[in-house]
């Protein structure tokens, strides 16, 4: 009889398992008409999914928006609108309001498209590569130089910046959103 109760304990707590991780995937899930606009459903606070590319996720999750103009200026928003598939480490905006006053709008500059392509090339790799995928070490970006990826139980971090929301997904490719902007060796 112990053995039949345990059991039945057992299927409960699966099935409520089963039901509250449901409940907490529909947004996610949910038709286009259906989802935010946001980054986050800020009822809960959770990561909102999008079924469109790299480029559209991040200006429809509207804290991305001086990464949209740096893309914008480079003329690398078709370049990411393309089929890809492309992983991009995405600073915040708060990620880049931390770099030294005035540098974003010296890189915004025409005469400097090269070096801002350096910079925001340096932050994608080519292919999809999710978090579940990403070990320590060092993986080639379409910049050309490595970035260091360090994988450990505090979570992932790329060269000195941390992944704060990992595997935001797009059609062509991946988002992992970081908390400071990626600069390459010149």
């Amino acid at each position: 009889m112990n053995k039949l109760k345990s059991l039945v304990s057992i299927a409960i707590s699966a099935l409520l398992s089963i039901t509250l991780a449901f409940n907490f995937t529909l947004p996610a899930v949910a038709s286009p008409a259906q989802q935010s606009t946001s980054l986050f459903d800020d009822s809960y606070g959770t990561l909102v999914a999008y079924a469109q590319d790299i480029v559209t996720t991040a200006v429809e999750a509207g804290q991305f928006n001086t990464l949209a103009a740096a893309l914008q200026a480079a003329g690398l928003v078709e370049v990411l609108q393309s089929s890809g598939p492309f992983t991009v480490f995405a600073p915040t905006d708060a990620a880049f309001a931390d770099l030294p006053p005035g540098l974003v709008e010296d890189l915004l500059r025409p005469e400097n498209k090269d070096t801002l392509i350096k910079i925001l090339t340096y932050h994608v790799v080519p292919g999809k590569v999710l978090s579940g995928d990403l070990v320590s070490g060092k993986v080639g970006t379409l910049e050309g130089d490595d970035i260091d990826v360090q994988v450990s139980y505090a979570g992932v971090k790329v060269d000195e910046a941390n992944v704060i929301i990992p595997d935001v997904p797009a059609t062509n490719g991946v988002i992992h959103v970081i908390d400071s902007v990626l600069i390459p060796g010149f």
